[in-house]
């Protein structure tokens, strides 16, 4: 839902913080003589943030400009924001902290509290990185999607899984819609993530090694994430249904990706998962 945006309050927001940043803290050194402002000028702020005086106290007068997200960032640099302040500056404008990479959550997930909650479904489930990096899953995501826990660190990749690997691709038995979508979505975000250097370096695995995944990209085809269904066939034969759900911006981290497989009504795959995951724990 699109949120209302209040010139006013952005203006009061910034001019909060421009009142307490002394110069000192900003790393100016202040002419000689009292000053009227408390805090830093609007004509230091400009300068920090390299963005033109008129423009900025525009900002601060409410007046109907649209920053874009690099100036958002500029300026939350020049004022010291933290991250609670930097979100609530880019929520205030209505634009997307996700459309800058810098601007993202830099603290490392709580992997321990993830694994938890995920232990606690018994619908497959998943979270990955920006780059698909499965970093933690539960033991119906095992059974079912991928046996992520016998992977290296370096391979539990979802992109690579589903291009590299020929089991899941015999597994999934709509490998080809399912694949086809899956690059369309990482079409969606690439321009985000192409300057970090890991992202590229799996990117250029998967074209120097799936002839597939390059056919798929060449498409430039484009989607957002949506509701997608995945049709599994296990080992035994059984085959179950699943909607891929998913949920974004799991503790404020935008590159993190919550994935949820829920049985489709009818299909009889809620009944087939409850069996698995009951013989699974009978196992010695």
């Amino acid at each position: 839902m699109k949120k209302n945006r209040s010139s006013s309050a952005l203006g009061d927001f910034l001019k909060s913080r421009r009142e307490r940043l002394q110069p000192s803290e900003a790393g100016i050194h202040p002419l000689p003589g009292r000053r009227r402002t408390p805090g830093l000028r609007r004509e230091e702020v400009s300068y920090l943030a390299h963005i033109s005086v008129t423009y900025y106290a525009w900002l601060e007068q409410g007046k109907e400009v649209n920053p874009s997200p690099e100036v958002l960032l500029s300026i939350s640099k020049a004022l010291q924001l933290d991250e609670d302040e930097q979100k609530h500056l880019f929520d205030l404008v209505n634009v997307d902290m996700a459309s800058v990479v810098t601007a993202t959550n830099n603290r490392e997930p709580d992997t321990k509290v993830f694994q938890q909650i995920v232990d606690q479904l018994h619908y497959p489930s998943f979270i990955t990185d920006e780059g698909t990096d499965i970093i933690v899953w539960n033991r119906a995501a095992e059974l079912i999607v991928a046996d992520f826990g016998s992977l290296p660190d370096n391979e539990r990749n979802m992109m690579n899984i589903m291009f590299l690997r020929p089991d899941y691709r015999n597994r999934l038995v709509n490998w080809e819609s399912f694949a086809r979508y899956a690059v369309a979505v990482l079409r969606a975000g690439f321009d985000l993530y192409k300057n970090n250097p890991f992202y590229m370096e799996r990117f250029e695995r998967l074209r120097r090694e799936s002839v597939e995944f390059v056919h798929f990209w060449e498409l430039y085809e484009i989607k957002q994430k949506r509701v997608a269904t995945a049709l599994f066939r296990l080992p035994d034969a059984q085959e179950m249904e699943f909607e891929l759900h998913s949920s974004a911006l799991i503790d404020n981290d935008p590159g993190l990706h919550w994935c949820f497989f829920v049985p489709v009504p009818g299909s009889g795959t809620e009944e087939r998962l409850v069996r698995l995951l009951e013989q699974d724990r009978r196992l010695p």
